[in-house]
């Protein structure tokens, strides 16, 4: 379960964003949406730990992440989280399947196996280019690697922001059922920030920012 109550955060000289409050379940979705510069990104950093609040909290299977410290955050990060940056990037001369492998790893510290990699690249219809290089993938596709990456060590939270900006309608549609079908199938919840104005047919727990 995702909480957060009376959340603002404040960069040095600008002034203070103040965020609606989350009430999201385990398993559940949510959309927020909102123009360029309304703080999107910013409310996904403090979700995920990587910026501390200025004022609120913001609670997390029972675990209040601003009280936590930065090692603590980052371990709750890598091993309860995955987010879905808008710019992707791999390591170019590791294989996709190399890059997924290696996220996996980097969350427990431990060797995630073949046949559970292969799993998540099927299931998101890329296990057919489990060996290609990144350089060489489409748009769609580095998208669906980028997901495979952040659920590969099955996460209880995804965080994706901005996963459809650079893609066609019918890639979005694709992406979109992606995301939802994961929370069903492995009881992830999902927070999707995004300014898509495609996305909000898919979500019936929508903030607009």
């Amino acid at each position: 379960m995702l909480i957060t109550k009376n959340v603002s955060f404040k960069y040095p000289k600008q002034e203070e964003q103040y965020f609606p409050d989350i009430n999201l379940k385990s398993g559940g979705s949510l959309l927020i949406t909102g123009a360029s510069g309304k703080g999107k990104s910013t409310l996904l950093y403090l979700l995920s730990g990587l910026l501390k609040p200025s004022h609120g909290d913001i609670t997390f299977n029972n675990i209040s992440i601003p009280s936590l410290s930065e090692n603590e955050r980052d371990h709750l990060r890598g091993t309860q989280m995955g987010i879905v940056f808008q710019n992707t990037s791999f390591i170019q001369s590791l294989s996709v399947f190399e890059n997924v492998q290696l996220s996996g790893w980097l969350a427990n510290k431990k060797k995630i196996r073949k046949d559970e990699i292969m799993y998540f690249l099927s299931y998101l219809g890329i296990d057919d280019i489990a060996h290609r290089s990144p350089e060489k993938l489409s748009t769609g596709q580095r998208q669906r690697v980028s997901i495979a990456r952040a659920l590969v060590h099955q996460p209880a939270l995804l965080l994706a922001d901005e996963p459809t900006a650079s893609l066609d309608d019918i890639n979005t549609d694709k992406v979109a059922k992606l995301l939802l079908d994961c929370t069903l199938s492995f009881n992830t919840s999902l927070v999707v920030v995004t300014h898509d104005q495609r996305l909000k047919q898919f979500f019936s727990s929508q903030i607009k920012l």
